[in-house]
């Protein structure tokens, strides 16, 4: 498995990863396109095509800072679901030896259920933080998520960090 980042809008693979982008996350936890495009040069930010034998197969755009790396999205190709690149992709965020943070829904339905189920499995834990992502659109508002972090949970000021950073870094230039 092998990791590329993206660091500008030619490349020749950024349209079909936008695709997959736009496929896997409902509306309100994209990124404005312009943005996506503007963030892609700071060095803090990965837009990271996956790839297995020479073939794209998933998606992973995260962020890296010296106290945690925050996986901001995750999606696998649809035909390549179900054949173990998510926890292999996580596997190797983990192996870089920082806490490393995502955020999914709290657990409210059958698919929300398995995806957290997903994530336990994949050694993650709930952390206990009221947690509002910040809207990536004008005009919206934060949604509720649940903070799940390898390998432990985070202490209440690594949270802090963590939400500091999202607000004032991940977010600044949404839209």
């Amino acid at each position: 498995m092998r990791f590329e980042d993206i660091r500008d809008t030619g490349h020749p693979l950024y349209g079909k990863a936008l695709e997959l982008y736009g496929l896997s996350f409902p509306f309100h936890e994209q990124r404005e396109r312009p943005s996506q495009d503007r963030i892609l040069s700071d060095r803090e930010y990965h837009f990271s095509l996956v790839h297995e034998g020479g073939d794209f197969v998933a998606l992973v755009l995260f962020w890296e800072t010296g106290d945690f790396i925050y996986a901001e999205h995750l999606a696998v190709l649809p035909e390549k679901r179900g054949c173990g690149y998510g926890q292999r992709i996580l596997e190797c965020l983990g192996r870089r030896g920082k806490p490393l943070i995502l955020e999914i829904d709290p657990p409210s339905d059958s698919i929300s259920e398995r995806r957290k189920s997903f994530y336990l499995r994949c050694g993650f834990h709930e952390n206990p933080f009221h947690h509002i992502h910040p809207p990536y659109h004008e005009g919206f508002d934060g949604h509720e998520l649940t903070v799940m972090t390898y390998p432990r949970t985070i202490s209440a000021e690594l949270y802090g960090t963590f939400f500091a950073y999202l607000r004032q870094r991940v977010m600044a230039d949404a839209f």
